[in-house]
């Protein structure tokens, strides 16, 4: 099912997402050598909280943090924890925001310190691969045009699309219909609507594209152990041009 939102309800959206976008900030600029994940993840309630909203990650599921943070290998959903961070690392921030019922979701990849060229790579395409995604989102284009521009820009640059994990739909639910892939070829699916909201987020191995789920039944890493990016923005598809990338400040 594809849900429309009216022009009311994407402004609280917009709301929640702003929440999700200035503690990102915070977080990016918290994010060094010595810093624990878990110092992160207090961070990141209190931020949230201090905006007068919720945090949607906690509890939801059953899920025990605010923040989901996912280092080197780590693909998504990485349970913050006394972990350290080094210099060289890399980690994937994820966050979610509820205002008045409403959802925002967004997600960055960091280095931690200075990191190589190879892994500022990394995170370079699977950013540029969601806004390429992010740019079919209009009214007309089919569903999958959105994930095949997302898979064609990260498989030119010899990197692998994670399958398992998909980006959504986003409203009063934090995962909504419709299920948006990172891969597949453009022109089928649902076409797509003004008043849909859409979060879409490429995962991006640097290596294969297979994955498997930790004991904790959350974290999700590369089988080959291989550095993984991940980024993410909610959008609301206009009535004309382009959409409205709701979770950037």
């Amino acid at each position: 099912m594809i849900i429309l939102k009216t022009v009311d309800e994407i402004a609280v959206m917009a709301q929640a997402s702003r929440v999700v976008a200035e503690t990102l900030e915070v977080l990016k600029k918290a994010v060094q050598p010595g810093i624990t994940t878990d110092e992160l993840d207090r961070l990141a309630e209190q931020e949230i909280r201090a905006r007068g909203a919720r945090p949607a990650f906690k509890g939801y599921r059953n899920y025990p943090k605010t923040l989901c943070a996912s280092v080197n290998e780590q693909v998504v959903h990485g349970i913050p924890s006394k972990r350290v961070l080094k210099e060289g690392d890399i980690i994937g921030l994820d966050l979610g925001a509820i205002v008045e019922g409403f959802y925002g979701d967004s997600a960055v990849t960091v280095m931690v310190g200075q990191g190589s060229e190879r892994i500022a790579h990394l995170v370079r395409v699977t950013e540029e691969a969601m806004y390429l995604g992010i740019k079919q989102a209009v009214v007309g284009h089919r569903l999958s045009d959105i994930s095949h521009a997302v898979q064609q820009h990260v498989e030119l640059a010899g990197y692998s699309v994670v399958t398992e994990f998909v980006g959504h739909g986003i409203g009063r639910q934090l995962h909504e219909e419709p299920q948006v892939p990172n891969y597949g070829k453009p022109g089928q699916g649902p076409r797509l609507q003004a008043g849909m909201v859409l979060a879409i987020e490429p995962m991006v191995n640097a290596g294969k594209s297979a994955v498997k789920v930790l004991d904790d039944r959350w974290t999700a890493v590369t089988v080959d152990g291989s550095l993984s990016a991940h980024f993410e923005h909610t959008i609301a598809i206009q009535p004309s041009g382009p959409p409205r990338i709701l979770s950037q400040l």
